[in-house]
């Protein structure tokens, strides 16, 4: 039996506040593999910007340390997303990791961004919504697992009591 070395891990990090355990988690899991690491933030839906839940961008602690940016257009999300992500990078602590942003269909993006860079596992969050908003509005986890031949490290980042 051939293993394969995993070189390549992806890590999708939304806007959701969860994002920093997704982070931590894929790349702990990448360091251990001695794998290049990849984070990815998807633009999709500018509203998901606006939202009074969320930060604007993600939740690492610190984003507010970027100064004031308007997110009023696709140009400025893109650059508040790039700053974003660099500042995860800084946070995980590796130079070497690469940061890219992309627009569209989240599950799309996430698979697409995977077979171009030829990566060999995607890591991603589940929110764990309650079944009637999966139903309404679906699940990116899940089109992402539906869709790719690729292994998956899906980290749960709903909170429990």
């Amino acid at each position: 039996m051939k293993i394969n070395k995993m070189k390549k891990v992806l890590i999708a990090l939304d806007y959701n506040p969860t994002a920093q355990k997704v982070a931590e988690v894929g790349f702990s899991m990448a360091k251990a593999m001695k794998a290049e690491v990849i984070l990815l933030h998807v633009i999709s839906d500018p509203v998901n910007y606006s939202s009074a839940e969320y930060s604007p961008i993600m939740g690492f602690n610190g984003f507010m340390e970027m100064g004031q940016l308007q997110l009023d257009n696709i140009e400025s999300l893109k650059k508040a997303s790039k700053q974003f992500l660099e500042k995860s990078k800084q946070h995980l602590g590796d130079k070497t990791i690469q940061t890219l942003v992309e627009e569209g269909d989240f599950a799309e993006s996430i698979l697409k961004t995977a077979k171009d860079l030829h990566v060999d596992i995607i890591v991603i969050g589940t929110h764990s919504r309650k079944w009637l908003e999966n139903i309404v509005i679906g699940s990116v986890t899940e089109k992402v697992l539906n869709n790719t031949s690729l292994p998956l490290f899906i980290i749960p980042t709903k909170k429990h009591n």
